[in-house]
């Protein structure tokens, strides 16, 4: 029992911390086109410190409903660079369009680690999110709403936690789900020719819909790169 408690307070206090990172790219989609479907993107956030990611996605254009697949990496500053990381590979695709209005959705797989004094965590998870907005071909403006659930983890604890904390603690895949947030907020941005200059901002709350995170807001700058 006292090996299942200071997991689960480390898995809740560790994923609290890490998982607020919404790096995912942010799309006009009025301003695409078959002769630039690579897309490639930068973004720095604010949660907890700066932090900052990039990523690649191409363009299927399926007729009415372009679907853009690829993956992103991000990272926290620190005085340890790529400690902690988290990437994603997924799809968002456009599902509807009335006039300059359009609703998209968006699936990814997500792995993570993060490492702190007690313990090392590698985590598999998932992030689900539907955007509906007014797109035209220059300024853009979208609400966004989505979840983001740690479903297997693996812990790894040092030395320390052993010595200090608890000796018999054990390592290894620990499941079920340990966590979500549910996400929420506005993302636009003001696209030229060939690039998209993007903001997105909004609230995390936890999946008991109750608790939030120590900082229970999101931020991200990122500029889109097509070609």
């Amino acid at each position: 029992m006292k090996n299942f408690t200071i997991r689960l307070i480390i898995i809740i206090a560790a994923f609290s911390f890490f998982q607020n990172e919404i790096f995912a790219q942010v799309i006009n989609w009025k301003n695409i086109s078959k002769q630039n479907n690579h897309l490639l993107h930068v973004n720095a956030g604010a949660e907890y410190g700066v932090t900052a990611g990039m990523g690649y996605h191409h363009l299927i254009p399926i007729k009415s409903f372009p679907l853009w697949i690829g993956g992103e990496f991000s990272t926290p500053g620190g005085n340890q660079p790529m400690d902690d990381f988290k990437v994603r590979l997924g799809a968002q695709i456009k599902i509807a369009a009335f006039n300059f209005f359009q609703f998209s959705a968006r699936i990814e797989g997500i792995s993570r680690r993060y490492q702190n004094q007690s313990v090392t965590l590698f985590n598999f998870g998932s992030d689900f999110a539907g955007t509906l907005g007014y797109y035209r071909k220059h300024l853009f403006l979208g609400a966004e709403a989505g979840f983001d659930k740690a479903i297997v983890t693996y812990f790894k604890h040092s030395d320390w936690h052993k010595n200090n904390i608890y000796n018999n603690v054990q390592d290894g895949w620990y499941e079920p789900a340990t966590g979500g947030n549910f996400y929420y907020g506005l993302q636009g941005g003001y696209s030229m020719k060939k690039t998209d200059f993007t903001l997105k901002a909004g609230k995390v709350l936890q999946q008991d819909f109750e608790s939030q995170p120590l900082l229970p807001f999101y931020g991200q700058l990122g500029v889109n790169f097509r070609f």
